[in-house]
């Protein structure tokens, strides 16, 4: 937990007011300068090895930054927070990359990202869950996804109501944000993994819910508002999602951020929250045509760097809720999330360029069963079902099947019963999958009915 800051008033009395001629102290200055533009919290700067007084230091830093900041209300909640040289950069970044046209060797339009996104939201749902616990390999669960294979553990199901959430975001996009609108997004979000069900979709009821340390339970980092105004302080946040006028204008990206803190912050769920709080930052930035982050699996670079995420909350929290710190944090997460995504679409239009080469071998194949025969080789020894090629190629069903069975007439796929399911294996591979093969059936479900 990190330390908290004396007030500021205090600290401006004590160690600026009672000494003017600080302004005159070139050394001091410069350190205060420094650690600002770094945006550098109390407990940090208190950590470093300088000749000068850290409070006062300090003072000089908290002096510079209540001249920028800029307030933002949820009842009796007040933020603030600053955009700062950095985060300036990354916002002009996402601006020009992931609302326009993205900037790679070869520049790709809005409709041809279209077949890219079941991945991208794949990677999203996964990491988003297992962030809050869900115990599973990403390989694993991108199998059940791409199968629609019915989940068998509550780890499983939260990966699926993920995804499913994830679907749901991009059909709400251009909709107001309502009160009922996010009871049903934490319904979905949380189906079938509470320990009582009556809680899905329905705000706590008590101040029973803390954000403590799972292996010490005493240990509480966030005690979170009474339950008696989390109605309000939904309603305010919908309000702030819906209104913009031209004196409260924030940048939308800032603004995506700042609901996702208010949710983890008053945690209206008794569980599900962080979820839908980046659920619901996604919302908002598709919803200002921010039409990339669809690609973008921002929770995957949360998940590699959960530490610095939760201690952006913790920051933001202990400095009077100057939330410039998890701004920071989620504008560096997207900035790498959108690096992630341009490498990803460069493998893709190397794998189309690939596919070519099979088309000179087989004319006869179009380019998705082109594509379809360069997975079925790249993943030797595993079966391939027509709905995990639906997810893969964001196909309906009689195309997958129609194309498997293509490759199957041609001799270059081998089909047979798996259960009730027909499995595809890559010829080359046949003898090896049948050791492997455990002919276990494969419970098929649509997620969506």
């Amino acid at each position: 937990m990190p330390e908290k800051p004396k007030r500021w008033k205090t600290l401006f009395e004590e160690k600026i007011l009672k000494n003017p001629d600080i302004f005159h102290d070139r050394a001091i200055l410069d350190l205060a300068k420094k650690y600002d533009e770094k945006y550098t919290h109390w407990d940090e700067l208190r950590r470093k090895d300088i000749k000068e007084d850290p409070e006062t230091v300090w003072a000089l830093m908290k002096l510079s930054r209540n001249g920028q900041f800029k307030h933002v209300n949820f009842a009796d909640v007040s933020l603030t927070y600053i955009v700062t040289n950095q985060s300036q950069r990354i916002l002009y970044l996402l601006d020009k990359n992931t609302a326009g046209l993205m900037v790679t060797d070869e520049p790709l339009k809005k409709n041809d990202m279209k077949k890219y996104v079941i991945t991208s939201l794949m990677e999203e749902a996964i990491a988003s869950s297992q962030i809050e616990g869900a115990v599973t390999t990403t390989k694993a669960a991108k199998r059940m996804l791409r199968e629609r294979r019915k989940p068998k553990s509550q780890s499983e199901q939260m990966i699926v109501n993920d995804f499913l959430t994830m679907q749901r975001i991009k059909e709400m996009q251009d909709a107001p944000l309502t009160i009922q609108t996010i009871l049903e997004l934490h319904k979905l979000i949380t189906h079938d993994t509470l320990d009582d069900s009556t809680f899905e979709g329905r705000f706590r009821i008590d101040d029973e819910v803390v954000v403590a340390d799972l292996f010490e339970a005493e240990k509480v980092y966030h005690q979170p508002p009474s339950h008696l105004k989390i109605h309000e302080y939904m309603g305010n946040l919908c309000k702030f999602a819906n209104e913009d006028t031209d004196d409260s204008f924030q940048h939308p990206l800032v603004k995506a951020i700042i609901i996702h803190y208010v949710i983890g912050y008053v945690h209206p769920f008794v569980d599900g929250n962080g979820r839908l709080a980046r659920a619901l930052m996604y919302w908002y930035a598709l919803k200002c045509n921010y039409w990339l982050f669809e690609h973008m699996a921002i929770s995957k670079i949360i998940k590699q760097s959960k530490g610095r995420y939760n201690m952006s909350y913790l920051h933001s929290e202990t400095d009077d809720n100057d939330i410039t710190y998890f701004i920071n944090f989620n504008l560096w997460a997207m900035e790498r999330a959108l690096d992630n995504t341009k490498q990803f679409i460069k493998r893709q239009q190397m794998e189309q360029k690939e596919a070519k080469k099979y088309i000179t071998a087989h004319p006869e194949l179009n380019y998705r069963q082109a594509e379809m025969l360069k997975v079925m080789i790249e993943h030797k020894g595993e079966p391939m079902t027509i709905s995990e090629m639906m997810s893969r190629f964001n196909i309906v069903h009689q195309t997958a099947r129609t194309d498997l069975q293509r490759l199957t007439s041609l001799g270059l796929l081998t089909m047979r019963k798996r259960g009730r399911t027909m499995v595809f294996t890559y010829v080359g591979d046949q003898n090896h999958n049948d050791v492997q093969d455990d002919d276990k059936q494969t419970d098929l479900v649509k997620y969506r009915e």
